[in-house]
């Protein structure tokens, strides 16, 4: 490869984001449920729907459950992990971006430090194995509203939907076995696996 010149590429991790400390639980909430994808009714049904959902979740169920996990989702710190470990893996060639979908970092703030460094392509990579109009569309199309507002017009190239991919399903399956193995070991008896929605397509 030497001699040969690599086009300067900018790759976008996309994730759903989560709250990072309770102040931004309703905001996160209102992100969420405001989304068209998410409720598809009129705009105005929907603002009033996000906000009633957003009150009511964050000083309930929701505000309990971030609260349990120290008053903040993970996602954000485990997909700048996975960042950097594919930063090393591609090189000084390619520039590794998370971009949340409901709360920061978001489009708008991820393209700005995407322009900077001048990419001659773009590559929007989205972490969620299954396609859903609500998750990996609903990123993409974030992504292109914020890329027109802007005036970017970069060659993109899209990574999507996974969920038969061997070596995802592996990992998954070794995951699942390895849990089913330790509950029963210390309980004395099998669990009951449940699928959460995220987990399906």
């Amino acid at each position: 490869m030497e001699g040969v010149i690599l086009p300067k590429t900018s790759v976008i991790l996309f994730n759903l984001g989560g709250p990072d400390g309770p102040d931004s639980i309703a905001p996160f909430l209102k992100n969420f449920f405001m989304d068209p994808a998410i409720i598809r009714v009129p705009f105005f049904v929907r603002w009033m729907i996000s906000r009633w959902i957003a009150f009511t979740r964050s000083r309930g169920a929701a505000g309990r459950a971030y609260a349990f996990l120290g008053g903040r989702s993970p996602l954000l710190e485990n997909t700048r992990a996975q960042a950097r470990a594919l930063q090393d893996v591609l090189g000084p060639d390619f520039s590794v971006h998370v971009c949340m979908r409901y709360w920061h970092p978001m489009a708008e703030a991820v393209l700005r430090d995407v322009r900077v460094e001048k990419p001659d392509r773009v590559i929007l990579l989205a972490l969620y194995p299954q396609f859903s109009t609500t998750t990996t569309a609903s990123s993409f199309l974030a992504w292109d509203a914020a890329a027109l507002r802007q005036g970017f017009s970069v060659p993109t190239q899209r990574i999507c939907c996974w969920p038969e991919n061997e070596g995802f399903i592996r990992a998954g399956a070794q995951k699942i076995q390895d849990a089913v193995f330790s509950c029963t070991k210390k309980t004395g008896r099998r669990p009951r696996l449940l699928f959460s929605a995220h987990g399906l397509p």
